[in-house]
């Protein structure tokens, strides 16, 4: 039941609306966005793209190279992560992980082999709330959690991207997270990929993918797909094939850090 939860709440992710919550600088943003198409890259808006910039965080990379960011969000394991693993791994892709409390405890093995094989674990909170409407005490638990038991399993020591439990965000809650030393990463491609009950086959994924690519973009997928586990190997060598490159997030915050300079 807490994972069906999990999936309904999921499905706000494609909403880009407001509503009241503590403060002005509170009011809860559900992340939504013009999707990409036929190249043409994801819009989210000048007011949007304003906020994220104003406090380090991100949804895509620069229009000018064809590089590509593939992350993925992890709230309960299904049986696909290692599928997914390897792919990445024969491919030489490098992916981000963001991962919540449940799964540190019920998959550590596969968290292990994340980091183990070059992947960057990211922060998806301990307990999956909307974080708009924790304290700022709260707020800071849910990630310290999730840091420390990720620190405990594996080698990586710092955790500096946090991917807010279901897209929900606010402004003071991106002041909390960069106080913390985390980055937001959104992102600029998805679909409805989630219901585990209702998959659809792998071209479905392959299909929702390959239309909405762009230069630049930050792919979320959910490892609970059986049909991305089986489209990733052929997404990836299309997208190979097109002239695109995968990198980490960590090559992302370097060029920034360069640009800046």
């Amino acid at each position: 039941m807490k994972w069906i939860l999990y999936g309904l709440f999921a499905s706000l992710l494609f909403f880009s609306f407001a509503y009241p919550a503590m403060s002005a600088s509170n009011q809860a943003i559900h992340w939504g966005f013009k999707k990409g198409s036929e190249g043409q890259r994801a819009e989210a808006g000048q007011e949007l793209d304003k906020l994220l910039a104003e406090n380090g965080a991100f949804y895509k990379g620069s229009s000018k190279e064809k590089v590509l960011y593939l992350t993925f969000d992890n709230g309960y394991e299904n049986g696909y992560t290692a599928s997914v693993l390897d792919t990445l791994k024969k491919e030489k892709v490098p992916g981000a992980f963001f991962i919540t409390g449940h799964y540190l405890e019920s998959a550590p093995d596969l968290v292990k082999r994340m980091n183990k094989e070059g992947h960057i674990i990211g922060n998806h909170s301990w307990h999956h709330p909307d974080l708009t409407q924790v304290s700022d005490e709260k707020f800071k638990e849910e990630l310290a959690l999730v840091k420390k038991e990720t620190a405990r399993l594996t080698k990586q020591k710092e955790m500096k991207y946090l991917r807010p439990p279901r897209g929900i965000f606010s402004e003071r809650t991106l002041k909390l997270a960069k106080e913390e030393g985390y980055t937001h990463v959104m992102w600029s491609l998805a679909f409805v990929d989630w219901h585990t009950n209702n998959q659809k086959g792998w071209k479905y994924s392959y299909d929702n993918i390959m239309a909405q690519i762009h230069p630049g973009a930050v792919l979320l997928l959910h490892t609970v797909s059986k049909d991305n586990a089986e489209a990733l190997p052929k997404v990836i060598k299309d997208l190979k094939k097109q002239g695109y490159r995968f990198e980490s997030l960590d090559d992302y915050r370097k060029k920034q850090k360069r640009a800046s300079s």
